[in-house]
């Protein structure tokens, strides 16, 4: 029987402050352990742990994925009155033109859109947006949040 390869696409890390305390070097040891040849990196709004995460991976002859749960601020980045309007989206760099983009909206968001967090905004997202893969994220995401207010409709569109 062919076994389907598997691949965790939202995954945290010790660079995900106050939300995860898994360590790199021990995720990246667990994937191994377990057989996986894919292990994807999403911390929340920052990239500091991905040349760390990158060098074990493959190191480990695991395929890393680079990837971050960033901040959209549905008001737009300019908006610096509520956090609790941000939106959470999973963006996962599919090529180099995706990290360099990555990079860069990761960048803004810490440089123009900060207000409690680094925030960006789909008009900034829809700039810097080729040779990235966006994922629904979490319960803050987007898709998730229409859906659990019935409004299938708006999760599709």
């Amino acid at each position: 029987m062919k076994t389907v390869p598997f691949c965790h696409l939202h995954f945290h890390t010790e660079y995900s402050l106050l939300d995860s305390s898994c360590k790199v070097a021990d995720a990246v040891k667990t994937a191994k352990e377990l057989g996986q040849e894919y292990l994807a990196i999403t911390d929340h709004g920052v990239l500091y742990g991905v040349i760390d995460f990158y060098k074990q991976a493959f190191k480990a002859g695991i395929k890393p994925i680079i990837g971050c749960e960033v901040y959209v601020a549905r008001n737009g980045m300019d908006e610096k009155t509520s956090q609790s309007d941000n939106l959470h989206l999973i963006l996962l760099a599919e090529d180099n033109a995706g990290y360099d983009n990555l990079m860069h909206l990761v960048s803004l968001g810490h440089l123009e859109g900060f207000y409690y967090k680094p925030r960006i905004d789909k008009k900034t997202l829809r700039q810097y947006s080729k040779g990235l893969i966006g994922l629904s994220a979490c319960l803050k995401g987007e898709i998730t949040e229409a859906c659990a207010e019935g409004a299938v409709d708006k999760a599709v569109a």
